[in-house]
C-alpha cells in the first residue's frame, strides 16, 4: 500500500522468532506500509539479538517512507516465557540464554519510542482479529501450527494474557492422560505432543519402524530428512500412511478446539502457521480443515458446533508483526500516550 493511501497514526510491529525477525510499519487500519526480515542470530545472545531487532525496526521505518518521529509506538512480539507487564523475557525456549532480559525497556531506549511487549501467538491472534480473517468477529481462538502448537485468544478486543503472562498456552492442554506422548516442554500427553510438527514426524517414524509402507521410505533411503512438508506432499499424492497421519493431526486439533469452544464459546476459530498443508489451495488442506470441523461436530455441544466458524487464517506470516503493531495501537493509540 502506498503512503498516500494510508491513515495515521502509524505503528512499528516486530515479530521475533528463533531464526528471523519480521518487522513492518502498519497504519491505523492495520494495513502494512513496509515489511522486512533480518536474521535473529539468537545463539549470539540477547544483546546481539536486540541490535538486530532495532535494526529491523529502523529498516521497516525507512522502507515505509516515514520518519521515526512519525511512529506512535512499537509493538514487540516474542516467544515465551515472559513477564508481559514487566517487559521481561524469562527463559524462552526459542531464544536460549535470553534469561530475565528486560527486552521491552532496552528496545524502547534504543528506538526512543514507546514500546509494548506481547507473546508472539497472542500478537498473531490479534493481527487476524484486527486486520485478517476475524475482522468481523468479537471473539477468536487462533491456532498456529508449526514446530509447536501456539494459541491466542481474543474476547471483545481483549487479549487473554492471564495473571502470569501464560494465558492461551493451549498447545499444552492435556489430550491423553495415560501413557501420553512426551512434549518438548517435558510434559506428557499434551496437544502439541500429538499435533505439532515434531509429533507428526515422530508418529511417521514409529509407523515406518513398525513395518508400515510409505513412499517416503524411498526418500529417506536417499538420505533426505523426514519433515511435515514431505509427509504432506506424500499425502497429497495419495500415500495412505501419510494421509492417515495428517487426518489424525486434524482430529487432535478438533479435540483441542472443542475444549476451547466449551471454555469460552468463541465466534470464530482460525488456523494458521506453517503446517496447514496448503490451506484451501490444495485438496489436502481443504480435507484437513474439514476433518477438524467434523471432529468438532462429533464432540461439541450442538449449538456451538453448528454456529462456530472454523476457517484458515488470512494474514500468513505477516500476522505476527501486524498484530504486534495492533498491540502498540491498543496501548499508545491515544496521542496523550505518545511519550509514555
Amino acid at each position: 500500500m502506498s503512503l498516500s493511501q494510508s491513515r495515521a497514526p502509524y505503528f512499528v510491529g516486530i515479530d521475533v522468532g528463533g531464526t528471523n525477525i519480521k518487522a513492518g510499519v502498519v497504519d491505523d487500519d492495520g494495513r502494512s506500509l513496509s515489511h522486512v526480515s533480518v536474521s535473529t542470530e539468537a545463539a549470539r545472545g540477547p544483546q546481539i539479538g536486540l541490535e538486530n531487532i532495532a535494526r529491523a525496526a529502523d529498516m521497516a521505518i525507512a522502507e515505509s517512507g516515514l520518519s521515526r518521529g512519525a511512529m506512535r509506538g512499537v509493538g514487540l512480539a516474542t516467544p515465551g516465557t515472559m513477564d508481559i507487564p514487566g517487559g521481561y523475557l524469562l527463559d524462552p525456549p526459542n531464544l536460549p540464554g535470553w534469561i530475565n532480559f528486560p527486552i521491552r525497556d532496552l528496545l524502547k531506549a534504543k528506538l526512543q519510542l514507546p514500546t509494548v511487549l506481547q507473546n508472539d501467538a497472542n500478537a498473531a491472534a490479534y493481527g487476524e482479529f484486527w486486520a485478517g480473517g476475524a475482522k468481523q468477529a468479537r471473539s477468536l481462538v487462533f491456532w498456529t501450527l508449526g514446530t509447536g502448537i501456539g494459541c491466542g485468544i481474543i474476547l471483545d478486543h481483549m487479549i487473554i494474557e492471564g495473571a502470569h503472562s501464560h494465558g492461551a498456552e493451549c498447545g499444552h492442554i492435556i489430550v491423553e492422560m495415560t501413557n501420553g506422548r512426551l512434549c518438548g516442554t517435558g510434559q506428557y500427553g499434551t496437544l502439541e505432543a500429538y499435533a505439532g510438527a515434531r509429533a507428526i514426524v515422530a508418529r511417521c517414524e514409529e509407523a515406518l519402524a513398525a513395518g508400515r509402507k510409505s513412499s517416503v521410505s524411498a526418500l529417506l533411503a536417499k538420505g533426505e530428512k523426514l519433515t511435515p512438508l514431505m509427509i504432506g506432499q506424500a499425502a497429497d499424492a495419495g500415500d495412505e500412511l501419510c494421509d492417515e497421519l495428517v487426518m489424525q493431526t486434524a482430529r487432535y486439533m478438533g479435540v483441542g478446539t472443542t475444549t476451547l469452544m466449551h471454555t469460552i464459546d468463541p465466534e470464530m476459530v482460525l488456523f494458521g502457521g506453517a503446517m496447514t498443508f496448503g490451506r484451501t489451495e490444495t485438496p489436502l488442506g481443504r480435507r484437513f480443515l474439514q476433518e477438524i470441523r467434523s471432529e468438532v461436530k462429533k464432540r461439541a455441544f450442538p449449538i456451538p458446533a453448528a454456529k462456530t466458524v472454523i476457517e484458515f487464517a488470512k494474514l500468513g506470516g505477516a500476522a505476527g508483526y501486524i498484530g504486534a503493531a495492533g498491540c502498540a495501537r491498543l496501548k499508545f493509540g491515544n496521542p496523550q500516550h505518545a511519550v509514555d
